[in-house]
């Protein structure tokens, strides 16, 4: 077994796990934002990746969404879930127009620096964008044209796609989530039952999903930020830090999709660590990262309710497995075959 793969402690781990939830901002910050990148390079090897201690920080994960879902099935849980409720209150009654809000301060400041179509790292030459973007920060004054914004942010994402390639904005379906809930609710309306805001939600957790994959891929990528700011792996050893990032992301990121409670606890956690990126990064990461935080605070807000079934809790491993093996596999997949092609 590989040093990389040698397995940690119980207690070790456990300390890995709650420390990457709690302290870790280089895992949350956007690393193509702040180091140099190739997606075009060899990713770590799958064996290297799911090595034992790979195996333990998922089990573990799998465990920390289980006593969750749990925990809301009993009266501690629905003592949380109105606690939650007085405490979002007024971002649930102001969902919109946060929304608006944090869009239209996100595409000023687009216009303002020039030179990015969504992201920081999506560069672009074009003096007409910046002007673009404006008026799409211009629709959001109006319900009535926020419509026409949501296209807008659709438009800048098949720019970006045109340029970058669909594997490389895989990274960022949350934009088209948001540009869908924009639209629906600037319309009034709903997608085929569907809320607009689980769209976002939806959509945010792919997005997640996907970067936490990113992590164990291509840990490397973040090693110039622990050389800079050594203190951000609290210790542990790099590959093993991102690793553990990756599993808690993850984790996260699949509780999206689960039950209200574990996913308005999760949607506070990424809310937080996305935060707390800022201080160590600032202003470009809290640009970037403002219309995810946006969309975490309002499922943090949110306080819709279904009933939790004993097959829910049954489906959970289950579900959880094979959304793992459904990224794992779908990135390493699609990395490999438009490699050969000279997609990338």
């Amino acid at each position: 077994m590989s040093l990389r793969c040698r397995l940690p402690g119980p207690g070790v781990l456990s300390a890995a796990l709650l420390l990457s939830v709690t302290s870790a901002t280089a895992a949350n910050a956007h690393v193509k934002w702040f180091c140099a990148f190739d997606v075009a390079g060899s990713p770590v090897g799958l064996a290297e990746v799911l090595c034992d201690s790979f195996e333990q920080l998922i089990l573990v994960s799998l465990l920390a969404l289980f006593v969750g879902a749990l925990l809301e099935r009993t009266i501690l849980g629905e003592a949380m879930m109105r606690s939650l409720d007085r405490v979002t209150a007024w971002a649930r009654e102001n969902t919109e127009l946060m929304f608006r809000a944090v869009c239209g301060a996100f595409f000023v400041s687009l216009w303002s620096l020039g030179g990015i179509i969504l992201t920081p790292e999506l560069t672009t030459t074009s003096t007409a964008l910046p002007w673009f973007q404006l008026a799409i920060a211009a629709g959001f004054l109006w319900r009535a044209t926020m419509p026409f914004s949501a296209l807008g942010i659709v438009i800048l994402f098949g720019i970006a796609v045109a340029n970058y390639g669909v594997f490389h904005l895989a990274d960022y379906p949350v934009f088209l989530g948001v540009a869908a809930y924009l639209a629906l609710t600037g319309l009034q309306r709903s997608l085929f039952g569907i809320r607009p805001l689980d769209i976002v939600r939806y959509t945010a957790a792919v997005t997640l999903m996907w970067a936490s994959v990113e992590k164990w891929a291509f840990p490397q990528w973040s090693f110039p930020l622990f050389i800079q700011h050594p203190e951000m792996t609290l210790g542990f050893d790099g590959a093993f830090f991102m690793k553990a990032a990756g599993a808690v992301e993850f984790a996260l990121a699949f509780a999206l999709l689960c039950t209200p409670l574990v996913r308005r606890v999760a949607a506070i956690m990424l809310a937080a660590t996305f935060v707390s990126a800022i201080f160590e990064f600032g202003k470009v990461d809290a640009i970037g990262h403002s219309p995810i935080i946006v969309a975490m605070i309002a499922i943090a807000a949110d306080d819709a309710r279904v009933p939790l079934r004993v097959r829910q809790l049954a489906a959970l491993p289950v579900g959880y497995g094979a959304a793992l093996a459904a990224f794992i596999g779908l990135y390493y997949g699609a990395h490999s075959v438009l490699s050969a092609a000279g997609a990338l």
